[in-house]
């Protein structure tokens, strides 16, 4: 089931403090060392002056003289090594510092600011053991524990550098950097509540910290606190108009809610503030992208670029923006740079792209455990899931941003409402906002309960399919617009499974399962897939046997088709037309002499991007006719029943579009890939016992095209046998449809209540 958006979700784009760096130095201590007066002469009172004032050099060849009197005068060379710590001169510091310390084995001191020096060399870990023994010393040094902390954070040990700040905060409530930093690595650990609360104590102590409120603000919207991080950030504005940071975090937020318009706006504004932030670009073209002003998006992704190239999955959204309005430039680059920043493991490109740019399943796989490792990483915060005894009945939730009219909602609709409620206990959890249209109300019906999560955060929602003893949790999104995967990766129920609206695998530890059939991923081909595979006998991909088809007879001549000419069309979205198919369909025409093609059509600047695209191949741009919106899918179903023949896309097929065509009685023309997205179509056709519509390559999906096009007979026998197949066959039927996927639920849930571990499960055709 195809989608046209890939997923922007709260830490997608770039936060500006994605990392959650301390802004705070660790300090090293300029007390006297030995704590005494400064009444040990004036050479030494003359030291300290200039040490105090600044005057580093100076104050360097004063410790000299003193320690030339004396070679073991620990104070001196701990003093000198500060002068030295100051200036940047870190090796020579850190020598100064053991010299102290062979003077003064005690000197708690000097082991603390040896370790700020470690720190700056990158010595980390023997940073943590100077620190430690300055604790050993000096169980009641607030700055070494808070040094310490920030050693561990760097360690990536970073519950032992909570801990550590903690300590310090237990001498020194009053320890500003201490509670700003704790709330830094609270956030990198995802826990935000608890960080919102080190952030607010920090803004106690210093009401006008505007960093404080920003981070504040990005907790808050990782927990879906939209409102308040919103006034968060305005309070980080308000005492720092030039902020530009924060208006891109504000911006991010408002383009969660939706608020796209006001999203451009913002960080518009931060572009102004700082025309060198690479995430500003970044945020705004994925704003711009939603508004469809795909071609503004793609400037702003280049100027992105220009400035950070190595921004996390930059290039393929560029890559996508392009896609969406059919813009092949550089597209052989961008699929070399592509392939070569995957097989690397790089993070450049979101899933969704790669699906549409290669045929190839192995890259499909990459692109998805990249993601799931930068951005959605198995959570174990909520603990393991305490064994369930079995029912009455299995508890199966839904979880999707789509339940409205979407196409993930109109193919399965029907299912939802034929569940076996005798045996099945259905819950919907719906990301996505409250949609006013009769779909949602329909689905609101369709489920024994629905409940809207959109303003959750990911730890409620994952904790209340656990309270609600959820068995079995569907992942509708995936990778699409709207999905939240860090939900399933904090484990919802004991079972978790992908279906429909991501055409691929997860690549997640999380998901045990994928839904499939024997034409998506034939035997074999499983590793490509981090899921264990449910093999559905017919399609994976469901049907509302229920939907209208309009009765209105449209005439060719008012939907701006010739009336004597055969129409190929395709009503698949801009992003899945790749040159190579554009090639095929250019020779298509060419073969069939008056022919036209029907493209939807969607963006205005790809529409003249293929008509420069059909006359650079000879074909005249006439010969491209786009279809305009219709005022329902009843009668976008009825005017496809104007063409002829539906060619497919390749290596992204079509999914939901093939259905519409097929229920509408247009016979679809499909060439098989090599990977589930690319064999979407040619699953639907087995499901209707039309095996003769798919092909194996691009030579033989041209001929067959040509050859019916060319032999009005042998098409209408296709027509009759779609007629005949449409309400015979396995695919528009619900309810079959409906026993079979409860039939795959039942096997696995056995499975685990037997203590078996998943495996792959085929269901057969009379289950």
């Amino acid at each position: 089931m195809e989608r046209n958006t890939i997923a922007i979700t709260t830490g997608y784009y770039q936060s500006m403090a994605l990392k959650f760096p301390d802004i705070f130095r660790r300090k090293a201590r300029a007390e006297p060392g030995s704590g005494q007066a400064e009444d040990l002469g004036p050479m030494r009172a003359a030291a300290a002056t200039a040490l105090q004032r600044g005057e580093c050099v100076k104050a360097i060849e004063l410790y000299d003289a003193l320690i030339e009197r004396n070679s073991d005068d620990a104070e001196a060379h701990y003093k000198r090594a500060n002068a030295l710590n100051i200036l940047g001169q870190f090796a020579a510091a850190l020598e100064g510092y053991d010299r102290a310390i062979a003077s003064k084995h005690d000197y708690a001191n000097a082991f603390c600011n040896r370790g700020t020096v470690l720190e700056r060399l990158g010595r980390w870990e023997e940073a943590l053991a100077s620190y430690d023994r300055t604790l050993g010393l000096n169980p009641g040094d607030a700055l070494a524990f808070y040094n310490r902390g920030s050693v561990l954070k760097q360690l990536n040990r970073l519950e032992e550098a909570v801990i550590s700040y903690d300590r310090a905060i237990a001498i020194r409530n009053d320890y500003l950097e201490s509670h700003f930093n704790r709330g830094g690595v609270l956030q990198t650990l995802g826990q935000h509540q608890a960080a919102v609360g080190s952030y607010d104590r920090a803004i106690e102590l210093s009401p006008s910290f505007a960093e404080a409120f920003h981070r504040r603000g990005i907790s808050l919207a990782r927990m879906r606190q939209f409102d308040a991080a919103l006034a968060s950030y305005d309070r980080a504005i308000a005492l720092n108009a030039n902020f530009a940071a924060a208006h891109v975090d504000r911006a991010n937020v408002l383009q969660e809610v939706r608020l796209m318009d006001a999203a451009v706006d913002e960080y518009a504004r931060a572009i102004e503030l700082n025309p060198n932030l690479p995430e500003a670009y970044l945020g705004l073209g994925s704003a711009l992208g939603k508004l469809k002003r795909h071609e503004d998006a793609v400037r702003s992704y280049d100027r992105a670029i220009a400035l950070r190239a190595d921004l996390r999955f930059l290039p393929g959204m560029r890559r996508y923006a392009k896609m969406q309005i059919c813009d092949w430039g550089d597209l052989a680059s961008d699929r070399h740079n592509l392939s070569a920043g995957l097989e690397a493991r790089q993070a450049i490109s979101a899933p969704l792209p790669v699906l549409a740019l290669f045929d190839s399943a192995h890259l499909h796989e990459l692109a998805a455990r990249v993601w799931v490792r930068e951005l959605c990483p198995p959570d174990d915060s909520l603990g393991a899931i305490a064994y369930r005894p079995r029912g009455a009945r299995i508890r199966i939730g839904y979880f999707s941003a789509d339940f409205r009219t979407h196409p993930v909602s109109l193919l399965s609709a029907g299912v939802f409402e034929a569940h076996d409620r005798s045996k099945f206990e259905i819950s919907a959890f719906a990301y996505g906002p409250d949609a006013d249209d009769p779909m949602r109300a329909r689905l609101k019906h369709a489920f024994e309960h629905f409940i809207d999560v959109s303003q959750h955060s990911d730890s409620e929602v994952a904790s209340l399919a656990r309270e609600l003893g959820i068995e079995i949790a569907v992942d509708l999104g995936g990778f699409t617009d709207g999905s939240r995967a860090r939900v399933f990766a904090k484990r919802t129920a004991p079972l978790q499974v992908g279906y429909l609206g991501y055409p691929g695998t997860s690549g997640a530890p999380y998901m045990d399962y994928l839904i499939a059939d024997h034409t998506l991923i034939p035997q074999g081909e499983e590793r490509h897939y981090s899921e264990q595979i449910i093999r559905l006998p017919d399609s994976f991909q469901p049907n509302d046997a229920s939907r209208a088809i309009s009765d209105r007879v449209f005439a060719r001549e008012e939907l701006g088709l010739p009336g004597g000419s055969f129409v190929f069309c395709c009503f698949n979205r801009g992003f899945k037309l790749m040159p190579e198919t554009f090639d095929d369909w250019m020779q298509i025409l060419k073969s069939v002499e008056g022919s036209v093609l029907w493209l939807s059509e969607g963006d205005k600047t790809a529409v003249a991007n293929l008509r420069q695209e059909a006359a650079r191949r000879d074909v005249s741009p006439e010969r491209l006719i786009f279809a305009t919106s219709v005022p329902s899918m009843a009668e976008h179903l009825a005017r496809q029943r104007a063409a002829d023949l539906f060619i497919d896309t390749l290596p992204f097929n079509a999914h939901t579009t093939a259905s519409d065509a097929l229920w509408a009685g247009l016979p679809v023309l499909t060439c098989a890939g090599h990977t589930l997205p690319g064999r979407v179509a040619a699953s639907l056709l087995n499901a209707l016992d039309l095996p003769e519509l798919i092909t194996t390559t691009r030579e033989h999906y041209r001929a067959l095209a040509v050859r019916l096009a060319l032999h009005p007979a042998e098409l209408q026998q296709v027509r009759d046998k779609l007629a005949r197949n449409r309400l015979a066959a396995p695919l528009f039927d619900t309810a079959r449809y409906t026993r079979h996927l409860e039939s795959a639920f039942s096997s696995i849930y056995e499975r685990h209540q037997a203590n078996l571990p998943p495996a792959h499960v085929a269901i057969g055709p009379q289950a």
